[in-house]
């Protein structure tokens, strides 16, 4: 019978587990494509102290979303820069998100008077479209 390990000791997505052969598999690649996404700088997977990479499911997510991007015809700069732009929305609708709650806070223990108040709406900060 196995036992459930406590919920911190669960691995998070970015933690790099997964040796290269594995994550290859994993993503439907070819090893040395994952070589060269890494050189490309289009997926940044962690090393070990003898520099062997390891591979996190967000890796392994980010080489899918890669390979689907080629697949739809766009180059590799051109998927770099939707990834650095993807990543600076989804670090803006972070910091939104925490000022929302910030701002609501604030009026919440200073009404404004006489200003009609803001609706609340739900806040998306990452949508798969997959």
């Amino acid at each position: 019978m196995t036992k459930d390990l406590p919920h911190e000791e669960h691995p998070d997505d970015d933690a790099g587990l997964y040796v290269i052969s594995v994550a290859a598999e994993l993503s439907g690649l070819h090893p040395q494509t994952l070589r060269q996404y890494d050189r490309l700088g289009l997926v940044s997977p962690d090393r070990t102290v003898g520099r062997n990479r390891r591979y996190s499911l967000r890796d392994i997510a980010s080489l899918r979303m890669v390979q689907r991007l080629v697949g739809e015809g766009i180059n590799h700069a051109g998927i770099k820069r939707i990834i650095e732009l993807e990543t600076a929305m989804a670090n803006m609708a972070v910091e939104v998100a925490k000022l929302r709650i910030e701002v609501d806070a604030l009026i919440e223990q200073n009404p404004p008077k006489g200003l009609p108040t803001r609706k609340k709406s739900d806040v998306i900060i990452y949508k798969d479209e997959n």
